[in-house]
């Protein structure tokens, strides 16, 4: 996730991913909607509603096509069922008054699903009694598992499923941090200078691949490596592309080290591979409402903007990767 200055009393919100099945894109029930691109074979899929806060921000992948999602300034949780139906799970408590660095109102960000469907989520407020990582179990009511500090901003998040440990990225703080997904205290994992931002926001998306914890960050616009070592501690950062300011969050192609990165200052969706070189696959042309963040399932891409810029039409992008 990264975040951009406020524009129109809001600040643009850059973050996570979505991946649902292929079979959301062609479904008959969306086919009246559907924009097709006759450069990339991209389309909008999906649709969401602007006015009641659906700033798609993050997503976790679920069997059968399913897709959980969060709605950053609606400060909710949602299902996004394979023919688009989208339906609230869960609106966290307003704080009281504003006080999320950064933003101009309360941040939901970064999600994940464990192989029990319990989902695990990140809330910004800038009050302590709020800020930190929240858990929502199937048919439950969602609640705070492990405080952050209020003066960071928590937003990309990744579980591994071997430990158990979540990872989260701080970006404002420029921290990685680490906890049980039990709950408890949350421990500084990696503070490293690479984290830091340059004024605005830091350390962004973040998945874990070959035992290793990969980031952006927004600020300095690069993709960087952390190995993680044989106690599970931080190894040195490699720094794996750059040139890619307002990087936000990514994924992995399934080809290697390659991944699929959305950039919110260009609006654009671009291919990183391993040796760095990067290619654009999708602009503003395709749809593109500020792009957030990637998912990808096999040959098929799923792009999410929240049109925190233009202010219009925040939809679900799908395309199809040219192997």
């Amino acid at each position: 996730m990264s975040i951009f200055k406020s524009i129109s009393a809001l600040a643009l919100i850059s973050m996570a991913t979505l991946g649902l099945q292929p079979a959301l894109a062609e479904s008959p029930s969306l086919s009246a909607a559907a924009v097709a691109s006759p450069a990339t074979g991209a389309r909008i899929a999906v649709h969401f509603d602007l006015s009641a806060g659906q700033t798609p921000e993050n997503i976790a992948l679920a069997p059968g096509g399913v897709a959980y999602v969060t709605f950053a300034v609606g400060r909710q949780v949602a299902r996004i069922a394979p023919d688009g139906t989208t339906r609230i799970l869960a609106t966290l408590p307003a704080p009281d008054g504003n006080h999320t660095p950064v933003l101009s109102f309360p941040l939901t960000s970064g999600i994940v699903r464990d192989t029990h469907g319990t989902l695990y989520f990140l809330y910004a407020t800038g009050t302590a009694d709020l800020t930190g990582v929240w858990r929502l179990r199937p048919g439950g009511t969602p609640e705070r598992i492990a405080a952050l500090p209020p003066t960071g901003l928590p937003n990309g998040l990744a579980l591994d499923d071997r430990t158990g440990n979540l990872y989260i990225a701080d970006s404002v703080l420029g921290t990685i941090w680490r906890v049980p997904k039990t709950g408890g205290t949350p421990k500084a994992w990696s503070t490293a200078p690479e984290l830091a931002s340059t004024g605005f926001l830091g350390v962004n998306g973040l998945k874990l691949r070959g035992g290793a914890v990969w980031v952006t960050n927004l600020d300095k616009g690069t993709v960087l490596r952390i190995p993680i070592d044989h106690r599970q501690r931080a190894g040195e950062v490699e720094t794996r592309a750059s040139g890619l300011a307002g990087i936000d969050d990514f994924e992995f192609t399934g080809r290697g080290n390659e991944l699929v990165a959305a950039v919110d200052s260009a609006g654009t969706v671009v291919l990183i591979r391993p040796d760095g070189s990067t290619t654009t696959l999708l602009t503003a042309a395709d749809g593109l409402q500020n792009p957030t963040s990637v998912g990808v399932r096999g040959r098929t891409a799923y792009v999410l903007s929240a049109a925190y810029l233009t202010q219009q039409d925040p939809n679900l992008v799908v395309t199809y990767l040219n192997r």
